[in-house]
């Protein structure tokens, strides 16, 4: 068993960040650890919504079934994954800030069956596994609050240029 804590504070704002990172179809493009990462069922995420993970393991993609278990719009989201002789928690909490949006991220790792005997050799590998997927979330998140961001000058006019467009306007 290895439980792995991250935190990651982004620019973006929590409402979208929230509906990115909790929705795992999304999780292709932030953890370099995921192959393909496909919503199985409709509608908005909820409760029972579920995901086909292909995971990223000792050289081979390995097929996992997430299930969201816990739902609490912008504020935290619980996921279960099953897999070959792997299971998995993934309890993530957001929290507005005054700069954004700070993550909270627990993963609880399981190995069964015939896996489980490789858990005390496990642990540091879990651990790079969640460095990178903490990484690539931030990466993510940063890239989409760069992209959201509207630079000054072309949110409001200065005041050279609306004086100007004025004299032009009243010359013609």
């Amino acid at each position: 068993m290895a439980i792995l804590r991250e935190r990651i504070d982004t620019t973006l704002p929590l409402e979208p960040t929230f509906a990115f990172v909790a929705d795992f179809a999304n999780a292709e493009a932030w953890d370099p650890g995921v192959a393909s990462s496909t919503r199985v069922d409709p509608g908005a995420v909820r409760v029972g919504s579920r995901y086909e993970l292909g995971i990223r393991m000792a050289g081979r993609i390995s097929p996992m079934e997430y299930v969201v278990t816990q739902f609490e719009p912008g504020k935290r989201v619980v996921l279960r994954g099953r897999g070959s002789g792997v299971e998995a928690t993934d309890d993530i909490s957001f929290q507005a800030t005054p700069t954004g949006t700070s993550i909270s991220y627990i993963a609880d790792i399981q190995l069964r069956g015939l896996m489980r005997l490789l858990t005390p050799f496990a642990r540091g590998a879990f651990e790079r596994i969640a460095a990178n997927a903490r990484d690539g979330m931030q990466r993510a998140l940063d890239e989409r609050a760069a992209a959201t961001e509207v630079p000054a000058a072309a949110a409001a006019p200065s005041s050279s240029s609306s004086s100007t467009s004025t004299a032009s306007s009243l010359a013609g």
